[in-house]
């Protein structure tokens, strides 16, 4: 039986992870008859937004404790993540990427990803362990691993900084993957489309098979 770390970075596609993209992850690999362990930086969110306005507010939040309202409480700090205990690691896309995991959101091109994060990664790289990576989380994914060929879909401008930071971008409609077997990558666009939660299922599936066949 294979297992798997997933990587979460809150709880809402604004400030934290996006749910459907977690959970319809979670789902595909429990369906391939494998197992998943969560794990979430212990860190406040950058921000806290409320999700019906749009609008900050004034709130500070943990990631790892929002992370858990996904994991149902299953999860724990990426500081205990051994990459020798899992076969292969996932990134959920979902804002939080963007604010918590790293400052891309703010910064493009010139992101700095968390250390915690950007270690973790470079561990599954080494060990040549497949790592996946939906919606904009293929953003850290090229910054930290070189020339590493990879998709966000077809958002213009978010191509442009993955390709500043020296990786290649495939574009894809959905529930397509693009897999770099040479770096053992597998990443699908997912929301960074404008996609349906049926469209979801199918990229996470998708994502989650060719890791498998990884």
């Amino acid at each position: 039986m294979k297992k798997f770390a997933v990587i979460l970075a809150g709880c809402g596609v604004f400030d934290g992870s996006e749910i459907h993209e977690a959970t319809l992850t979670l789902l595909a690999i429990q369906k391939k008859g494998s197992e998943y362990q969560c794990f979430a930086p212990n860190i406040d969110q950058h921000h806290v937004i409320n999700h019906i306005t749009g609008e900050e507010m004034q709130q500070t939040r943990n990631v790892l404790i929002e992370s858990a309202r996904i994991a149902r409480g299953n999860i724990k700090d990426i500081s205990e993540l051994n990459v020798d205990d899992y076969d292969g690691i996932i990134f959920p896309g979902g804002f939080g990427v963007a604010k918590n995991l790293s400052d891309f959101a703010f910064k493009g091109a010139e992101i700095a990803v968390l250390p915690s994060v950007s270690e973790t990664i470079l561990a599954f790289w080494k060990a040549k362990k497949p790592i996946g990576a939906l919606c904009i989380s293929p953003a850290i994914i090229a910054k930290v691993i070189p020339n590493a060929t990879l998709t966000i879909g077809s958002d213009a401008g978010t191509k442009d900084a993955i390709e500043k930071m020296g990786a290649k971008h495939k574009q894809t409609t959905h529930g397509e993957v693009v897999t770099d077997a040479e770096n053992k990558i597998v990443t699908t666009p997912c929301y960074m489309l404008d996609a349906n939660i049926a469209q979801i299922e199918e990229g996470a599936n998708n994502l989650v098979d060719q890791i498998h066949q990884l």
